[in-house]
């Protein structure tokens, strides 16, 4: 493991993706071997701070990695990072310091067009990234990591046409098909299917032909959409209205042949996510934005990985697979010439929507991320169902985590602070939104304090995702449950589906740091069988059975339900608020009798099978094909197999025998080198795996937390 950095107050600045790969680029073939080295020896690197805003890094007796970053904090171009050593500008020093720092997050900017109530010209709007036409909002993948860039050359801007998406493109980490393809299940299974155990339905997502040596397994039926069998031999196809060009065909034909190397090479490999922004950066010359932000948010979560405060952090394995699907997915259908305009995505940009908009607090999420920062985000929903948040995090871990939970909230000449917000409401005039929904202190906002409304009310959106003018699936999910027993720090309830009995699940806690309220609520919780709570939180996605809560509240005509104060409006924020005695129904605080260890036994959710193949994709994807060859050679392959086909998950089946089957198998050229071909094929085994995987567990939490 990578030991912890120290603690300097001083994170290295974000660098331009062209940058990054320039830096690497250029280094000779022996200082490219050894790049992982010198990334990884960073990481016990303090760095040093100056007073004229540039970055320090000592690399050794005689050499001084100094970047100094632009007006924006964002190293743009070459020159603004230099060493002092005999070989800069192509030394391993500098590009080791490069490929360490984090992506740049900039967000192109647009001039707003003159409106009736904007600011008078003597104090214009700094902030030019505030305006879009009306239309659909772009995914959270291209929002998330847009970036700066030189423009195209006239040639290069003619053979790159962008088609506007008609329809607003699926979340970044979500395959477009997903959800038709989980919802169709039975009708393409590719065998038949047994009962899935208790609480978990039969397996729904379509068949895949696992045949590993007639080529990569791919689905077919109602996800044949997704991701389709493409064939790398022929011209490639002229450029027509409303489908990809040749120069967009190309670069995403790159793009596909540098995340494959990432996913064979495994998470700790820097020179792959080097090629990677080069070919993002191609990309973006090409006009696909989607595939860019797709590609983008690949290598910051592979960075991402190399943090160690990472048991504290939301990025996690499962964001970084989510990430991979998304770009390998959408670069398997535009390299095959596929006419759909949502993959070509839109450029992002923030939004100034018309009039006020109403806002409604629902909970407070404490933040502990990357490079030891900390905050929290509010999370606020509209009279339309659509989801927003605010967020203040900055620098000081959990403990300015915890501070954040009351602190000011950050939007120009409003006088509250996140607790109080959170359960009341907002009007914002002229409002600018960030396309994945953050609301943004931009100059000339006006936010006035507004009454809430109940909290059952929020928590019931969540139960009809899909339902018009939603905007999009909510991030978080609700339910009413009944507590069974406490199992260390997570608890076991049962979920109310009405008369019938529901299913029984995990609560464990979102964040398991001292600093935070998680775990005393939960235990606290876990105390008291038999009290029927509402929870809001997310599902866990390595365990579709267990569900991360941030809030609870009373069920409302419940008689053991939770008694909260009246200041409070029927919710307590986990990370934030303690539950008391007070806070329970009498008698409710004293400890149970000790149960029959038969009962708790039976009360015990089974987590569903399908844990199997999540763990090989994420091993896939963290370790490299390498590790994921493992379960084929160590014998472990045939018991997971037959598992998974007891469970009920015959394809799901099939394809963690062909993925661990391609991955054993490594055909090699004349010259002794990995077969291209072979590479291509892992990586189609793997995506159609990972959209399987997706397509059923979809489908299985729906069956447990939305009934």
């Amino acid at each position: 493991m990578t030991p912890p950095r120290e603690d300097t107050g001083a994170p290295l600045p974000p660098v331009a993706p062209a940058v990054s790969a320039a830096a690497v680029e250029n280094l000779t073939t022996r200082l490219r071997g050894r790049l992982d080295q010198a990334v990884a020896s960073l990481a016990t690197t303090p760095v040093e701070l100056a007073e004229d805003g540039t970055y320090g890094i000592r690399c050794g007796a005689d050499a001084w990695v100094t970047l100094a970053p632009g007006p924006s904090g964002t190293i743009t171009s070459a020159d603004q990072a230099r060493c002092t050593c005999l070989l800069s500008p192509r030394c391993l020093h500098r590009a080791a310091a490069l490929a360490a720092s984090p992506v740049a997050d900039t967000i192109p900017s647009r001039e707003p067009g003159p409106s009736p109530d904007s600011d008078p010209p003597a104090d214009p709007d700094p902030s030019p990234e505030g305006s879009q036409p009306a239309g659909p909002v772009p995914s959270a993948a291209a929002v998330s990591s847009a970036g700066p860039g030189p423009d195209p050359s006239p040639e290069e801007a003619r053979s790159a046409a962008v088609v506007p998406p008609a329809k607003p493109v699926p979340p970044a980490g979500h395959a477009p098909s997903a959800e038709g393809a989980a919802s169709a299940e039975g009708a393409a299974s590719a065998g038949p299917v047994s009962s899935a155990g208790p609480a978990l339905p039969t397996e729904a997502a379509p068949s895949v032909a696992a045949a590993p040596s007639a080529g990569p397994a791919l689905p077919t039926g109602p996800a044949a959409r997704a991701v389709r069998t493409v064939s790398t031999a022929g011209p490639v196809p002229p450029a027509v209205p409303g489908r990809p060009s040749a120069a967009q065909v190309r670069a995403a034909g790159g793009l596909w042949t540098a995340a494959s190397a990432v996913l064979a090479a495994g998470a700790v490999a820097a020179v792959p996510q080097a090629e990677l922004l080069r070919a993002a950066h191609t990309a973006r010359l090409a006009g696909l934005h989607r595939a860019e932000g797709a590609a983008l948010a690949v290598v910051r979560h592979l960075r991402a990985t190399r943090d160690p405060q990472g048991a504290h952090r939301a990025h996690r394995a499962d964001e970084l697979v989510a990430a991979l699907r998304e770009l390998l997915l959408v670069t398997h259908r535009l390299k095959a010439a596929d006419p759909d305009p949502e993959l070509i995505g839109g450029v992002p940009h923030n939004h100034r929507p018309d009039g006020a908009l109403r806002f409604y607090g629902v909970c407070r999420e404490p933040v502990v991320g990357p490079g030891g920062a900390g905050g929290v985000v509010t999370h606020l929903v509209d009279d339309t169902g659509r989801w927003y948040t605010l967020r203040d995090v900055g620098p000081g871990g959990p403990a300015r985590a915890r501070r954040a939970g009351t602190a000011h909230v950050a939007v120009r000449s409003f006088l509250s602070d996140h607790e109080r917000l959170s359960r009341g409401g907002l009007v914002v005039t002229r409002a600018v939104v960030a396309p994945d929904g953050r609301l943004l202190a931009e100059r000339g906002v006006r936010a006035t304090f507004a009454a809430g409304r109940p909290w059952a009310e929020a928590v019931a959106a969540t139960a009809a995702p899909d339902r018009p003018g939603s905007g999009h699936a909510p991030p978080l999910t609700g339910c009413d449950v009944r507590i069974v027993a406490a199992e260390g720090e997570e608890v076991l309830v049962r979920v109310l589906t009405g008369d019938a009995p529901g299913p029984t699940v995990r609560l464990a806690p979102a964040h398991r740091h001292p600093a935070l309220a998680h775990i005393a609520n939960l235990r606290r919780l876990g105390a008291c069988p038999g009290l029927e709570v509402r929870v809001l939180g997310r599902v866990d996605p390595g365990r579709v059975t267990t569900l991360r809560p941030l809030a609870v509240g009373p069920v409302p005509g419940a008689a053991t339900t939770l008694r909260l104060p009246q200041e409070w409006r029927d919710r307590a924020d986990l990370g934030y608020d303690l539950l008391a005695d007070a806070h329970f129904p009498a008698g409710a605080h004293c400890p149970p009798p000790p149960r029959p260890r038969t009962a708790a036994a039976d009360a015990r959710p089974v987590d569903s099978p399908l844990r199997r193949i999540r763990d090989l994709v994420e091993l896939a994807v963290t370790g490299g094909r390498r590790a994921a060859a493992e379960p084929a050679r160590d014998g472990d392959r045939a018991g997971h197999v037959a598992a998974l086909r007891r469970g009920g998950f015959a394809t799901g089946a099939d394809l963690f025998a062909a993925l661990g089957a391609v991955a054993a198998r490594r055909p090699r050229d004349n010259f002794g080198r990995p077969a291209r071909d072979d590479q291509d094929q892992y990586a189609a085994q793997w995506l159609a795996t990972a959209v399987y995987l997706t397509g059923t567990e979809a489908a299985l939490a729906r069956g447990l937390w939305h009934r």
